[in-house]
Formats: structure tokens, sequence, C-alpha cells
């Protein structure tokens, strides 16, 4: 199982915020070479990316690079740049329709064929940013097998539909129905889904877990990061507690013992439990041994 709880992003250009990445605990680190990186930058952020993935793999993260939109004309380069063995997953921003998937799933298997990686080596994140985007959110998930998660971009989001999102309301219900849709389009998919970067204060660590816990019960399996001290709650926030771990390993138990004897459903501390519990119950202790 891929842990994606926590995607720290860190600019590609930065050697040290790249460095300092890898001892942070997150379960990925994302080398920017899009936002954060003005236009002059791009091709020192390339080098520095792709110089920086065998440490960073080394480290134990999974390595994710967030390229270029491919409607700037800029991810050929990007990717040039960053395609090798030590490259994880490639994040696809602005990603609006199945073509966009498409186009650079099509780019990966020209470059992994050039260097001998393994067929569809390099794995793919679609950014979800706009409205059209959240309209086509199921097509994304579901146009490539590359796809292992599909990530949730607020921001842009936001000012797609003329709102500020540092002005989001604390109930976050301006964001309901993307985020709704985008965990909806995932599951049908059967891929998992990233909340957004929180565009609250650093300081506003209770705002910030409040929105943590909001994911979670949306149905996110983890969330984007913009820094490290982030990182802790949101691994907490996304992971089992351990009473939750000892009450699917009970679950399971019973379960299994209920369907020894021939049932399809048996009472576990005072609730019915099924097939679907019992499912549940080993995604838990699966997610649970991963981290561990």
């Amino acid at each position: 199982m891929m842990l994606l709880r926590s995607l720290l992003f860190v600019p590609g250009n930065n050697l040290r915020m790249i460095t300092k990445s890898a001892t942070s605990r997150a379960d990925a680190v994302i080398l920017d070479l899009e936002d954060s990186v003005g236009l002059q930058d791009k091709p020192t952020a390339r080098v520095l990316s792709g110089g920086s993935l065998r440490a960073l793999k080394k480290s134990g993260v999974t390595t994710i690079v967030r390229v270029n939109a491919i409607s700037t004309g800029l991810i050929v380069g990007d990717l040039h740049g960053i395609c090798r063995a030590e490259l994880d997953a490639v994040m696809l921003p602005k990603a609006e329709s199945a073509a966009d998937v498409i186009e650079l799933d099509t780019l990966l298997s020209t470059l992994e064929a050039e260097q001998g990686l393994g067929a569809r080596h390099t794995a793919l994140v679609p950014l979800i940013e706009t409205a059209k985007g959240v309209n086509s959110a199921l097509e994304i998930a579901m146009a490539s097998t590359r796809v292992i998660a599909v990530a949730f971009g607020a921001g842009d989001y936001c000012r797609d539909l003329g709102l500020n999102p540092a002005d989001v309301s604390d109930e976050e219900s301006e964001l309901l129905y993307a985020r709704s849709r985008i965990v909806n389009c995932a599951v049908a998919a059967g891929t998992a889904a990233v909340d957004s970067v929180s565009f609250r204060p650093l300081a506003d660590r209770e705002r910030f877990a409040h929105e943590a816990h909001l994911g979670v019960r949306l149905g996110f399996k983890g969330k984007l990061l913009i820094h490290p001290s982030q990182v802790a709650l949101t691994n907490e926030v996304f992971g089992p507690s351990k009473a939750c771990l000892v009450e699917a390993e009970g679950t399971v138990v019973a379960f299994e013992e209920a369907q020894a004897r021939g049932l399809g459903a048996t009472a576990f501390k005072g609730r019915m439990i099924d097939i679907m519990s019992y499912r549940q119950a080993k995604g838990v202790i699966a997610l649970a041994a991963a981290i561990g």
C-alpha cells in the first residue's frame, strides 16, 4: 500500500528545503516546478529536482514532481529533466479532462522506453483546480491506469469561481461540492482522493486541524501540505488511532469466527457487523501495517 496521508510541497529550485524535506516524516515529497518557481528559474529547478530524487527515495519518501500544465508548453522539458527510476509519480496541475491525462501518459511512455524504464513505471496524480476539472473529475480519475490519486487544488478553484481562498468561511461550505465530487469520483474510479493545501495562517493550528478532520470525514485519504510543521498532525489525523485499530482487529476476529459457524453477520460490542464491516476493518489494519 502506497501511503499518501501527507504530501509536502517543496520548491524545486530550493536545494536546502529539498534536503530538509527528506527528514520531514511526510509520506510523499512533491518537488514543485510550477507555481513556486519563476519562469527564469525553471531550468534550474528541473536540474535540482531531477538530481535530488535518488537521495529523497533513499530516505523512504514517495517522490512526486509537479510539472507545469500542459497548456504552458513547458511540460516536455520538465519531464526530460525528471523522468528517471527514482521518480514515483508526476503531478499534473490544471487537469481538466481525460485528454490531459492521456497526453501526459503518452509522453511518459515515450520517455520510459527511451530510458529503459519498465512500462508504466511512473504513476500520475492529476490535480483538479478548476470548475471544468471538478465537472470532469470522474473521467480524469479513470483516464489512465497510472492514476494513483486525484488531488484537489482549492486556491485556483476559488479564483476560478471569483473567490479569494483566504476569505473562505470557517465551515468552508464554498468548497463542499468540489471536495465531495472529487472524493466520490475518485472512489468510483477505484483510486484515492487527496485534499487541498490549507490557506489558513500557518500559526493557526486549530483551524488546520479542523480542516484536516473535515477532509477525513468527507472521505479524503490524505492532504497536500506547504510546511513541514503540518506533517505530524496530518499523519495523525489521516492514520488510524490505537483505539480504532483495536476495534478493527476485534471486528475481524468476531466476523471470522461467525463465518466459521456459517453466519453472515454477528454482533460485536453491541452492534451488528457484516461483510462490509469486515472489509472496512481489514482496510484499517492494512493502513496501520503500512504505516508501521
